[in-house]
């Protein structure tokens, strides 16, 4: 098999596809990074997040526990109490890939931000 058909049946695959899916959505890896301390109360993370509105977290926790990322344990107290943390395969998500593109934003995310600034910039139209 050449590189070129290795290539197209990795784009191919929905795998590929089911992984880049957890990078889409703007608070998913937030999350995760704020579970990575160990399980969290709804409020706690939110907090601890700060910006994200009680919807998107809503939104990210279902996403997250529908792939499998995090898993939602409720105690049998009252009031109620209800724990977020991450599973096996979210622990090594954060561990693997978000470690790395954290430290990459690290060293790179000047860089990264100013040429978003330069970009908007050559965007603005020239005044007449």
């Amino acid at each position: 098999m050449s590189g070129y058909e290795s290539h197209r049946e990795l784009v191919a695959d929905c795998r590929v596809r089911a992984a880049t899916d957890l990078f889409t959505h703007t608070w998913d890896p937030v999350v995760l990074a704020a579970l990575h301390s160990g399980p969290r109360r709804r409020g706690d993370l939110r907090a601890d997040i700060g910006g994200i509105s009680d919807k998107a977290l809503t939104e990210a926790l279902r996403r997250l526990l529908g792939h499998g990322l995090i898993e939602r344990h409720r105690f049998a107290q009252a009031p109620p109490r209800v724990e977020y943390g991450l599973t096996r395969l979210g622990a090594s998500l954060v561990d693997g890939p978000l470690k790395a593109m954290g430290e990459w934003i690290l060293h790179h995310g000047d860089a990264l931000l100013a040429a978003q600034d330069d970009a908007a910039m050559e965007d603005q139209p020239t005044p007449t």
